[in-house]
């Protein structure tokens, strides 16, 4: 009998744990602002240029196009997607054959004035 209790008792706290989840959630604080300084316009490179064009873009947006080109040209590395196989106009920005995700984005701003 004692444990068919302990088994009631626990089945009400199971469902008021999802009730204070969803107030913790209410509470959550808005949406931050975007920094400033990735929204201003940047002019890449030349060899940068000839991957996602000539005209200035904010840094999220060279990076976002950057990604295009290696999606669209499947660049990533087949056994490991964090690696990026350079091409002819990537290996003009990376200076390597093949570079990791999060080494890429360094080697962009370094084309980016």
């Amino acid at each position: 009998m004692a444990t068919a209790k302990k088994a009631a008792a626990k089945t009400p706290a199971a469902k008021s744990a999802p009730a204070q989840s969803a107030a913790v959630s209410e509470a959550a604080p808005a949406k931050r602002a975007p920094n400033a300084a990735f929204m201003k316009a940047m002019t890449p490179s030349a060899a940068l240029a000839a991957v996602i064009g000539k005209e200035p873009a904010p840094r999220t947006e060279v990076t976002k196009k950057v990604w295009e080109y290696i999606k669209k040209h499947n660049l990533q590395d087949a056994a490991n997607k964090r690696m990026i196989n350079a091409d002819a106009k990537l290996k003009a920005i990376f200076m390597k054959d093949q570079v990791s995700m999060f080494e890429m984005t360094k080697l962009i701003s370094n084309q980016l004035s």
